[in-house]
Parts: C-alpha cells; structure tokens; sequence
C-alpha cells in the first residue's frame, strides 16, 4: 500500500498539470483577447497594456472604417434568434415523432443528421449554386438561414433523443387516465418535463447560428453576418478593435447562455413548489 501511493500521488499532478495545460490552451486566447481589447489609444494589438481603456469599444460604434459592423451584428442576431425558435420547435416535434417507430424513421433519421458530416464550406456551395441555378437570389434570411439550419438542427435532433430516452411516459399515461386529452397532456405534462432540455436545443441553436462561417460563406447574397464581417477585418483593421469586437461577441454568448440556466432554475423551482403544494 506504501509504494503505490507515490505512483498515485506522480499520475494525479501528471494528469492535473496536463488537465492545467489543457485550460491554459482553451481559455488563454479567450483571456488575451480580453485583455487587449483594453488597450489605450497608443497601444498595438501585442503585449504589453498601455494605459487601459475602453477607447476601442467606442471606435466600433463612431468609426466608419470598421465596415457595415452594426448591420452585419444586427443581421446575425436576428438569424440566431431564428434558428433559436425553430430548432427549438421543430426538434421538439421530431423527438416526439420518433419515440414510436414509423415507416422510414430510419432513413429519414440518417438524412436528418447527414449534414454532420458535410464539409460546411461544401454545403455552402451547393445551396449558393442550387439557388442560382433556380434564379432565386441569395438572401441572409432565406438561404442563409436555411444553410445555418442544416446545422442546428441535426445537433438539437441528437440532444432531443438524449433528452426523452430519459424521459418517464408514466407521467403521460397518468394524465391519460386521469382523462387528459393529448393537448392537455402535451401541454402541462410533456412540455414542462422536457423543457430543460428543450433550452439546451434552443441554446445550441442560437450559438451554432451566431458564429457559423462556412455555411455563411457562400448563402447570404450581398449582405454580410458578423463572422464574416470579422473575418474581412483581419486582413484590413490593425488596432485593437478587432480584439473589442471579440470581447463584445464573448460577453453576448455568455449572457445568452446565462439567460438560459436561469430559464432552467426557475422552472425547476416552480416545479418544485408546485410538487410540495400538492
């Protein structure tokens, strides 16, 4: 017992130092981003911080240089928040649907998810020809969503069937047989259970939409999204706004995913409540 309790003492720093080299890689960037956002009016886009200030996040909104930035900003939010409700609802309805098996739930399941495994720059240029080739005009709000669709909802598809494989239907048989009529039971049974894991298909589906780039590429016509209004700003804008854009887009994210785990807490606490009152 003595002797190999110095072997387990050498595994646990090894594996906690990989596991500290492992945060440093996936939150240093984020971090220094962050940091440099701050830069003063005379700093540069390296190390070291020159008097700190919020000099660059004002340039954003009052320089001209920066781009169609608010518009692009405005247009990603308004395709997230769209492609929020709809993976939101649509897989919501899929997951149901398939809790029984029906003819073709097979291969209807395996086309659901295909777009996984496409290359999104590929996707991208098929709807752009398809489109083209339909005379249709690209539009951000009718290709582009749909591009970004192909995306969202294979995720929210796969988290819906986590979701209801854990899912009791007790509960619905219960309220059938208390004589619950099948909206009343969707209503006040289903939807409430599952609702946790419906704000985390909702979740997944504005965050995939905001920072999609390569099925943006090649769908949104003339108009452009945020990310790639920031991807033409790397080869055109040299001071640190380019690291306050990313501070702002960060902040927006972590705000949306806070919103959500509130969402969750306060169901579960009314939940709660409502289980003890009865």
């Amino acid at each position: 017992m003595q002797s190999s309790s110095p072997k387990r003492k050498t595994s646990f720093y090894l594996l906690a130092g990989f596991f500290g080299l492992f945060i440093l890689f996936l939150y240093g960037p984020m971090l220094s981003i962050f940091i440099l956002s701050f830069q003063g009016v005379q700093g540069s886009m390296t190390f070291p911080l020159r008097d700190a200030s919020t000099h660059w996040f004002g340039d954003l909104f009052t320089s001209t240089r920066y781009g169609d930035l608010g518009g692009a900003f405005r247009r990603s939010m308004i395709m997230a928040i769209a492609a929020l409700a709809l993976t939101a609802v649509i897989c919501f309805f899929a997951g149901l649907a398939f809790r029984k098996r029906f003819w073709g739930s097979g291969p209807i399941f395996y086309l659901a998810i295909v777009s996984l495994v496409i290359p999104g720059l590929l996707l991208s240029f098929g709807i752009g020809q398809m489109f083209q080739l339909s005379g249709m005009p690209l539009h951000w709000m009718i290709s582009g969503l749909g591009a970004h669709l192909s995306w969202t909802l294979p995720f929210g598809l796969l988290i819906m069937f986590a979701v209801l494989n854990r899912f009791d239907s007790s509960w619905e048989e219960a309220a059938r047989d208390a004589g619950a009529t099948p909206s009343q039971i969707l209503r006040y049974v289903t939807l409430p259970i599952l609702f946790p894991g419906l704000i985390a298909v909702a979740l997944f589906g504005f965050t995939l939409s905001y920072d999609e780039f390569p099925r943006s590429l090649l769908t949104l016509g003339t108009r452009n999204t945020l990310p790639l209004e920031v991807a033409n700003m790397t080869s055109s804008v040299t001071t640190p706004a380019l690291y306050a854009i990313g501070t702002i887009t960060t902040v927006i994210s972590l705000v949306v995913i806070a919103v959500a785990f509130s969402a969750i807490a306060i169901v579960q606490r009314r939940r709660s409540k409502r289980m003890a009152t009865s």
